[in-house]
């Protein structure tokens, strides 16, 4: 059970491992997608259907025909990774050995839908993948094995949940025999040391210039790719894509340009500290990295970035 790409690597590891019998993928129905809104499936049913693996799709797997369809598939074992809804108890006890679960964090930190985009967002220097028994709550399960992996110091959210989907799949593969064969013991999560993180959305891409440019730059990069940060420029919109905390003191009001040119590159005032922009993409334009959109386009040293009345 899975369905965006990170997701693809851990079906792939049990596709091409000749131990297992997949009986079914499951995932969410088709959505509409790009320019033209034409519904599209997703990369998970994608990669199935090339390997002539069969597909079941639902609004609500936990609906009486998702359930009625898992009953009759009968598997010993489910595997989950960023599925995208909620197993009921009955769904779960159906599977003889129970569902595992590949959770992009180390648990119990960083709960919920989104635990990649959180640590960066958080300035976390460690992240990783833990592999869980499914129960009813929210990645509450208990653990079987878990692998940390240090977060780059300009890794973006994108570029680590590559990372991690390919280190889930190692940690499935190396751990899903000796589970099924009684060899690991599930461990209880700590629950003092549990957090949860909500969803991301939309709103949560307006940079707020008092914040420090550790917490800009940890933003920028945890909104990458989706929802992207941003802020107003001459009442357009100015998508920041990466961005660096830079050494520098300056009297100028957060969200001043301190610094614009193709060598010094985009500097902006924060509430403490000053942030470099390194990739961009300017109202009407296109990504670029900031020095070379300066090459061409002037950005005035002392221009206020953000929305104002």
């Amino acid at each position: 059970m899975g369905t965006p790409a990170f997701a693809v690597p851990s079906l792939k590891a049990l596709a091409e491992d000749g131990r297992y019998d997949i009986v079914g993928v499951v995932t969410q129905p088709d959505r509409p997608a790009g320019r033209g809104n034409r519904l599209t499936a997703c990369p998970v049913k994608e990669y199935a259907l090339g390997k002539g693996l069969p597909v079941y799709q639902f609004e609500r797997i936990r609906r009486p025909e998702g359930v009625a369809k898992m009953k009759e598939l009968a598997p010993d074992v489910c595997v989950t990774a960023a599925f995208g809804q909620i197993l009921t108890q009955e769904l779960l006890d159906i599977p003889v050995h129970g569902t595992v679960n590949v959770h992009a964090s180390l648990l119990p930190k960083y709960r919920g839908s989104a635990p990649i985009n959180w640590c960066v967002l958080m300035g976390e220097k460690e992240t990783g993948v833990t592999l869980m028994r499914t129960d009813a709550g929210i990645d509450t399960g208990d653990m079987l094995r878990s692998v940390a992996t240090p977060i780059g110091a300009l890794e973006t959210a994108g570029e680590l949940t590559e990372r991690l989907s390919e280190l889930g799949a190692q940690l499935l593969r190396d751990t899903l025999p000796d589970y099924l064969e009684g060899k690991v013991a599930p461990v209880p999560q700590d629950p003092d040391q549990a957090s949860y993180q909500p969803m991301l959305d939309k709103a949560m891409g307006e940079i707020d210039w008092t914040m420090t440019a550790r917490e800009i730059a940890c933003r920028v990069r945890g909104l990458n790719p989706w929802p992207c940060a941003y802020t107003d420029l001459d009442g357009g919109r100015l998508k920041v894509y990466l961005a660096k905390p830079v050494d520098g003191e300056s009297a100028a009001a957060p969200g001043a340009v301190i610094a614009s040119g193709p060598k010094e590159g985009l500097v902006v005032q924060c509430g403490d500290g000053a942030l470099e922009i390194l990739e961009m993409q300017a109202p009407g334009g296109k990504r670029m990295a900031a020095k070379a959109y300066l090459m061409g386009k002037r950005i005035e040293v002392g221009t206020v970035l953000g929305n104002r009345e």
